[in-house]
Formats: structure tokens, C-alpha cells, sequence
């Protein structure tokens, strides 16, 4: 713990000269012996393993198998279909998974290209790649860190770590300072520099203590690369659904088998019809449908501002129940902004403050003009305190570059951080104006005087009090406070040690990282829908409550913890008390991850937003995460699940909102294709028990799986949203797709297009005894034909289709007219009937099939009336 020791211990540890550096030879050794200064990750997978990746899954063995035997028995063309829908879905799969997956890679990327480095007595600017431990860094204003240093010299310097630590503000850095905690948090270790992070401010030398893999970024790089991926809860229900299938398949065939040897029919035949009854179990184009809908739902939500790298991540953004945001940047606008004033013994909002008064004009024009930032339209630079000093200045339209050219800085003493100070001399007239900003403790020392309401009055204890009030109430708020005093003086020769003395004050600015002005009510959408949202953050926990009490996230400091106390639990016990905090703070990305896996101890969908370094390994654990896509790093891109481009909270619940939606479409579209599928398997195993002719082949079964049903599937995919799907609290991720009445719905829908699909073979028997061709036909029709009006009630099934909006889902209609157009090329082109083995069908025979088919739509219609009587 380079932290805990002091510079020259560094310094005799890593044998090395802080005044001549390393030596060219000495570094080839070390770098010989430690590797380069980069980081590694895992081999990248190939584009075949991530196809063969794609066939991992138990209902694509069954159709493969399925395949295969259909092929064995000369049904060439059942196979070429099932081989194809197998293609199909690993290409959509395959395209995904290899956009994705470039965490490490941006990692590196963030590695600084060029250091600046002591070596045989001189400086040196030499590629990060070739740093090495116990080489002399040199630091400066606008450079990144190389790696970790142990500083040894600093000057004013400040370091931009809030993509690292979370903490909105610039971090001091002193190297004569010594951290005697050993957990001290990497926002607390002073004395120290990371690697990528960047100076903003002063200067600084530092001896190199870690590289590559062993800084603390390379920590959370080998973070990320053994967090192992899990499945969302579609892919575990769609994986547990084909395995009920094939046992279903199988134990079908094994029944038909026996049921065989007990009629005494023939056993290659049986073998056929087994066949049948397998595809007949098995939705052949449910995994490229479920694939196709979400990737629709991909497109409708970068509309929205959301780019989803996984198609899988739509559906589980929809079942979150937890989301854990990162403050900076994500609740807040990433920016200071000063919110409050006090000036002539009032505390009020900027907002308010009246520039026209003598003190209050005052007040801002020393805060420009004692300032070495930069603020316009088009272009920030320096410490962000102070550019918030200078937006104070524009609101009220009092421009820097004006200010400094009407009264030029003819002398200053720049900021310390011992002092905390700053002192700059302007031109005033035919005089000039000393102008101080600081911290009040500091000012008090060096002012005797205070100006209220245009009268010089003396500063006593009385005034100190108030003064010290109102600065205690800004920080209550959490907001940051900085006075400003002032004189005047005549002759610009004054010596330095005399122009911080004597002084008058003027009052005080209060800024804080203010919240996002949509990001309150989306919480409470969010708490109305079931969501818990809890804040993550590096900054202090006052501030991070002030912050979570503002929003609604938390109500007491209670509800707050920071990164010290998690580290007194261990993994379980920590899990066992979580769900009493809304607030974690002052935490490293140990701690985040160690968060996101309590919350899903308790059976959570855990959602974490973040754009820093530091966020990315819980974003990897957790369920999905979200990045922001403007002022997120790269390493939190690539390790996100999906990224928001205008980096607004209120993207986040609005992709919620569509994630249920897509959900409850693809559950649709699934026990939709599953109630065809038992209707054929109850029109199939019931001929065979009552040892009838096989009403249908098993080509019409491919077909209407294939082609008939897979439209509709895919229309209901895409139905318009339900207005009330943000009423409900979140599902539980353990739910099956056939909970509630759902399981009821599809067997009762089965049975009911099962039973009209015999209906009309026998029906067909009956009218034309001598032709099993010309009832098998009647039969293929009504199967086809039934699924697809049955279609329209699952667009909900409890409304009316008429209250929904009968032409609402132009594409569902399409397809049923197109289902019955094709259905009908397939009956009356005679190239097409012959591949079918179907029979021209009479103007009656269309007229009786559209009637029965029609069944299923009024039925469901009749009993959804029956349903809305008794619930009223």
C-alpha cells in the first residue's frame, strides 16, 4: 500500500533516482521482466465458436434431430426447411454477439500514448507501453497518467478522477501527505496518481509503484474478465420450455409406438406419423421469431435513445426491479452550478439575487475576474469550480473576456491549497481592486471588514457567526461554498505579503453537481411501476443524501451507507441487511459489485447505469447495464448491455417501458405458436388413438408452422403498446410463461383448433367418402385458417378486439389476408398442390372451412364477455 509510506521510501524500495531517473538499461531489464505497460484480456472468440454458440440450445437439437430423421425417411425437403430456420436463427445470434463484447479492448485504449519520463538523467517522452517500475514520471496540466504513481513532488496539482472514483470535483494531490488507512478509498489516497486518470491543475513528479495489470484500472480490467455472463429470464424460459418440448416429442413417439403394436398398424408408417407428431410438438420458428421481435424492439429503441448491443438485454430491462445509478453524470447533470448566495446578510437563490445591488455586482465580478478558467458556447477549460463561477457571470451577462479587458489583472498570487486562497489585482479607474476567493475559515483570517448595503461595516464575531451560518446551512445542502472579499488600493507595487491582509468581505457562492431537472419524475414512475432506484456514488455520503433526498430516492441519512461500513460485512451478511439502503457512497468498484450481487441475492432484476472506468465490472454483474453514451468512457460502453445517447435518466424508464412491452409481445407470439402446435398434436394423437386415417401430413405441418403461423407471430410482436404496462410492479424473473391463466388459455385454444381441424377431415370424409386426399385438404385449411383469425384474440386476452382497435395492428391484419391468399395459391396452383398432396377445393367446400376457422375468434370474443361480466 504505496499510500501508507512515505515518497522516499518509494523511492529506496524501487532503487531509483529522483533526480536522474532510471537508467536506459536498467528500464530494458525491468521492462524485460514485468512485460509491458498495457493491458491484457481474454482471446476474442471466433465467429465459429459464436455460430456453434447458437446451437446450444435443446429445442435446435430436437430439430436437428428431427432433421436428420426426416431426411433418413426421404422427407428431403422437411429437412431443408428445419435446416434453414436452424441458419437463419444462428446468423441473427452471431451477428449480435460479435458487435459486442469490447470492454478490454477500450480499456487499452484509455492507456495514455506517450509519458513523459526522467531516463539517464534526462527528460524523455517515450510510449506508455515502455513505462516501468521505478521510473520518474513528470506531470503537468492536460496530461494523462501513465500508470500508478507514488507522487514524490506536487504543486497545486489536482487530478480529474471522476470516471475512476465517481467524485464530480477534481481530487487534491499532495505528495508530502501519508494515508495511515489501509482501506482507504481511492478517492481519499492523496499522495497518489492512476493510471488514465488526467491533471487539470499545477504540476508534479511521481516513482511508478504499478503498471499493466497490476494498476488499479488493470484491476478492474481482470474484474471484468472473470465476470461470467448469465441468462436473462427468457433465455432460461426458453431454454426449460425446449426440454419440456423434447421429452414431450419424445414421449409422444414412444406412446404412438406402442399405441401401433397394439392396432397392429405398420411400423414404418408409425414412424411417419411419430415424425409428424414430433414437428408438430416442436414451434420450428419460435427461436428465429423471439430473435426477429426483439431486434425489432432493438430499432424501435434507438428511436428512443437507447442502443441495445444484446438482443436478450431488451426483454430483461423490461423485468428490472432494482436500478442502481451512478450520480455523476446520470442524476446529475455532471456539471457545478452555483444554486445559492449570501450577500447584505440575505441567503437566497441566484435565481433571485438582484445584480443591480453595489455588493451583489461585486460578488460576481470578483468571482470572474479571481478566476484562470474559461467559459463559453462552444468551449470549458480549467477547474470546474471555477467555471461555475464564470456561468454566474454569463447568466447576468457579465463576460469574462470584457471584465478582464476593462480591468486587466496586473498582479495575482495564485491558488495554494495549504492557504486556500487565490488573489488577483485588477485595474479599476484611475486605481486598482484586490480581489481574494477561498474557503471562509481562510478569509476570516485575512478580512477585517465586511460591506453591507453599500456601508463598510466592522467584521465581529457577530458577523462571523452569521456568516458562518449561512455557509453551514449551503453545506447541509451539500453545496460547496467559496467567499470573496476585496480592496481597494492605489499603487499596484504593494508587495505580495501585504495584499492578502486588510481586507473587506463580500459574501459567499454555494455550487453543487445539481440534478437533472427530468430525472424526479422518472423516479416516481419508476416507484409507481414497482422499481426501486438506488444511488451509487464516490462523492461523500452528505452529499449523496442531499442529492437522493432532492429526487426522492432516499428520506433519512439512514437509508445512506458508505464504502467503510460495506466493508465490515462479508458477502452474506451484506446481502441480509441491503434492502434497507437507497444511498451507497464513497464507494470503490469492489464495493459496486458487491452491491449489485446482494440486491440480486433477493431474487432481483438489478439494472446499474454508470459512464466511468470505475463503473464498468457492475455494470458487467449486473443484470443489464446501462452506459451513458455521451459522457460515458469507453471501458463503461463496452461493458454495458446498452448505452443511452442523450445520457437521460428518463431514457432509462421509457426503455423499461418498452422492454414490457417487447416481453409481452414475445409472450404472446409464444403461447400463440404453442396453442397451433398442441391443436395439431391434439388433431394428430387423437386420430391415431381412435385409429382413423392421419388427417394431415407431415408437410402441412411444417408449413403452418413455418410459413402460416410465423407471420402472425411475428405481427403480434410488434402489436402497439399496452397504456397501462407501467401499472404493474415487476415480474417475478422465476414466473413462467404459462403463469396466471396463461397455461389454461393455450390448452383450452389447443384442444378447440385441435378439435375443428378433426371436424373438418371427418366432414370431408363424409362429403366425399372416396377421397382421403380431398378431407386431409379440408383438414390442412381449417388448421391453417383457424390459427391465424384464433391470432386476433391474443392481442389481449381479456379486452375485446374491438376496444383495442380492429385495424390497430395493420401488420396482424396483413398477415391474416396474406395467410389466407397464400393458403389458397398452395390449394388451387396444381405445381403447388402436387408438392402438398391437397385437393382443388369447391366454392362450398372454401365457404364451409372459412366457417368453421372463423370458431375460434368468436368463441374467445364470447367467453372474454362472460370474463368482463364476472370481474365487474
Amino acid at each position: 500500500m504505496w499510500f501508507s509510506k512515505s515518497s522516499e521510501e518509494a523511492i529506496k524500495e524501487f532503487v531509483t533516482d529522483p533526480l536522474n531517473g532510471l537508467s536506459s538499461e536498467e528500464a530494458k531489464k525491468r521492462l524485460e521482466r514485468d512485460g509491458e505497460n498495457k493491458l491484457a484480456g481474454k482471446k476474442k472468440k471466433t465467429i465459429l465458436s459464436l455460430f456453434l454458440a447458437q446451437l446450444k440450445d435443446a429445442m435446435i437439437y430436437i430439430l436437428i434431430g428431427a432433421a436428420i430423421i426426416s431426411g433418413i425417411m426421404g422427407e428431403i425437403s422437411d429437412s431443408i426447411i428445419i435446416l434453414i430456420v436452424i441458419l437463419i436463427n444462428a446468423v441473427i445470434g452471431v451477428v449480435q454477439e460479435s458487435k459486442a463484447e469490447k470492454a478490454l479492448e477500450a480499456l487499452k485504449q484509455l492507456s495514455t500514448p506517450k509519458a513523459l519520463v526522467k531516463r539517464d538523467g534526462e527528460l524523455k517522452e517515450i510510449p506508455s507501453e515502455e513505462v516501468v517500475i521505478g521510473d520518474i514520471v513528470i506531470i503537468d496540466a492536460g496530461r494523462y497518467i501513465p500508470a500508478d504513481l507514488r507522487l514524490i513532488e506536487s504543486a497545486n496539482l489536482k487530478m480529474e478522477e471522476s470516471a475512476f472514483t465517481g467524485e464530480s470535483l477534481p481530487s487534491d494531490k499532495d505528495a508530502t501527505v501519508i494515508v495511515h488507512d489501509e482501506k482507504a478509498p481511492i478517492g481519499d489516497r492523496h499522495n497518489m496518481a492512476f493510471m488514465s486518470t488526467l491533471a487539470t491543475y499545477g504540476r508534479g513528479s511521481g516513482i511508478v509503484v504499478a503498471t499493466g495489470m497490476n494498476t488499479e484500472i488493470g484491476k478492474i480490467a481482470k474484474m471484468l474478465d472473470a465476470e461470467e455472463e448469465s441468462a436473462t429470464p427468457l433465455q432460461k424460459r426458453l431454454a426449460q420450455l425446449g426440454k419440456t418440448l423434447g421429452f414431450a416429442a419424445i414421449g409422444i413417439c414412444v406412446l404412438i409406438f406402442v399405441i401401433s403394436i397394439f392396432q397392429g398398424r405398420d411400423w414404418f408408417e408409425m414412424l411417419l406419423t411419430a415424425i409428424s407428431l414430433a414437428v408438430a410438438a416442436i414451434p420450428e420458428g419460435l427461436p428465429a421469431i423471439v430473435a426477429i421481435v426483439l431486434a425489432l424492439g432493438v430499432q424501435r429503441m434507438i428511436k428512443q435513445n437507447a442502443i441495445v448491443k444484446k438482443l436478450p438485454a431488451v426483454e430483461t430491462l423490461g423485468s428490472v426491479s432494482i436500478i442502481c445509478s451512478d450520480k455523476t453524470g446520470t442524476l446529475t447533470i455532471n456539471k457545478m452550478t452555483v444554486k445559492k448566495t449570501f450577500v447584505n446578510n440575505k441567503l437566497e437563490s441566484l435565481d433571485t439575487l438582484d445584480i443591480n445591488n453595489h455588493e451583489s455586482k461585486l460578488l460576481v465580478e470578483a468571482m470572474v475576474l479571481c478566476n484562470d478558467a474559461t467559459s463559453t458556447e462552444s468551449s470549458k477549460t480549467g477547474d470546474p469550480t471555477e467555471i461555475a463561477l464564470l456561468d454566474v457571470g454569463i447568466k447576468f451577462n457579465i463576460f469574462k473576456d470584457n471584465l478582464n479587458t476593462e480591468h486587466k489583472r496586473v498582479d495575482e498570487i495564485p491558488f495554494d491549497s495549504d492557504r486556500k486562497l487565490m488573489t488577483t489585482v485588477n485595474s479599476y479607474g484611475d486605481g486598482f481592486k484586490v480581489f481574494t476567493k477561498g474557503a471562509i475559515d481562510s478569509l476570516f483570517k485575512i478580512c477585517d471588514r465586511i460591506s453591507i448595503n453599500g456601508e463598510i461595516q466592522p467584521l465581529t464575531e457577530e458577523k462571523k457567526k452569521e456568516l458562518l451560518d449561512a455557509s453551514n446551512a449551503m453545506s447541509d445542502d451539500a453545496l460547496r461554498v467559496l467567499g470573496s472579499s476585496y480592496k481597494d488600493i492605489t499603487n499596484q507595487k504593494i508587495s505580495l505579503d501585504k495584499l492578502e491582509e486588510g481586507l473587506i468581505f463580500i459574501g459567499l457562492m454555494g455550487m453543487i453537481d445539481p440534478p437533472r431537472e427530468e430525472v424526479k419524475g422518472s423516479i416516481e414512475l419508476c416507484k409507481k411501476a414497482g422499481i426501486v432506484p438506488i444511488m451509487i456514488t464516490g462523492d461523500h455520503k452528505n452529499t449523496a443524501f442531499a442529492i437522493g433526498k432532492e429526487l426522492g430516492i432516499a428520506d433519512n441519512l439512514g437509508q445512506s451507507m458508505s464504502g467503510a461500513e460495506i466493508d465490515n460485512y462479508s458477502q452474506d451478511e451484506f446481502n441480509a441487511i441491503v434492502n434497507n439502503y437507497k444511498i451507497f457512497a464513497r464507494v470503490s468498484p469492489e464495493h459496486k459489485v458487491k452491491i449489485v450481487k446482494a440486491f440480486k441475492s433477493h431474487g432481483n432484476i438489478v439494472s446499474m447505469t454508470g459512464d466511468g472506468v470505475n463503473d464498468a465490472p457492475s455494470l458487467k454483474a449486473a443484470d443489464i447495464g446501462v452506459a451513458m453514451g455521451i459522457t460515458g468512457t469507453d471501458v463503461a460502453k463496452g461493458a454495458a448491455d446498452m448505452i443511452l445517447t442523450d445520457d437521460n435518466f428518463s431514457t432509462i424508464v421509457n426503455a423499461v417501458e418498452e422492454g414490457r412491452n417487447i416481453y409481452s409481445n414475445i409472450k404472446k407470439s409464444i403461447i400463440f405458436l404453442l396453442s397451433c402446435n398442441f391443436g395439431e398434436i391434439v388433431a394428430l394423437f387423437v386420430a391415431i388413438l381412435l385409429n382413423w386415417a392421419t388427417p394431415l401430413l407431415p408437410i402441412h405441418i411444417l408449413w403452418v408452422n413455418l410459413i402460416t403461423d410465423s407471420f402472425p407471430a411475428l405481427s403480434l410482436g410488434v402489436d402497439p403498446m399496452d397504456e397501462s404496462v407501467m401499472d404493474d410492479p415487476p415480474r417475478n424473473p422465476k414466473e413462467s410463461l404459462f403463469a396466471g391463466h396463461m397455461g389454461l388459455y393455450l390448452a383450452v385454444n389447443g384442444i378447440l383448433i385441435g378439435t375443428l381441424t378433426l371436424f373438418a377431415f371427418k366432414l370431408g370424409e363424409h362429403l366425399y367418402p372416396d377421397s382421403l386426399m380431398h378431407a386431409q385438404t379440408m383438414a390442412f385449411v381449417v388448421l391453417s385458417v383457424s390459427q391465424l383469425f384464433f391470432s386476433l384474440n391474443m392481442r389481449n386476452t381479456k379486452k375485446s378486439i374491438f376496444s383495442l382497435g380492429l385495424f390497430s395492428n395493420k401488420y396482424l391484419i396483413g398477415s391474416i389476408v396474406f395467410g389466407i391468399l397464400i393458403q389458397f395459391a398452395v390449394i388451387t396452383i396444381p405445381f403447388l398442390a402436387g408438392i402438398f398432396k391437397v385437393y382443388p377445393l369447391s366454392f362450398r367446400d372454401w365457404g364451409l372451412v372459412l366457417l368453421i376457422s372463423i370458431m375460434p375468434l368468436v368463441i374467445n370474443e364470447i367467453l372474454k364477455i362472460f370474463l368482463r361480466i364476472k370481474k365487474n
